[in-house]
């Protein structure tokens, strides 16, 4: 299984999409230690939102999906749907 995720800095104000092959938890991990990159900005980073996905292929299209949208206002009406779910 593949995930897409999105993780937030509340020091930073931004979100990060990413995705993996890997448990979300052990890749936000990542992230937080010795990692560089935008991530290395802030180390308060949470997973906040998620989406499985059976191939690669469909997460890295979901992922450059999320990506193309630029908007924190599309992010968190996601984000809000999902919560209410």
């Amino acid at each position: 299984m593949f995930s897409v995720y999105i993780l937030y800095s509340a020091q930073l104000d931004k979100f990060y999409i990413g995705c993996t092959g890997d448990d979300v938890l052990g890749r936000l991990a990542k992230h937080l230690c010795h990692h560089r990159g935008f991530t290395a900005k802030a180390k308060d980073w949470q997973v906040i939102y998620t989406e499985r996905f059976v191939t690669k292929a469909a997460a890295m299209s979901r992922e450059k999906q999320l990506k193309g949208w630029k908007s924190k206002t599309r992010i968190n009406e996601l984000i809000a749907r999902r919560s209410t779910e």
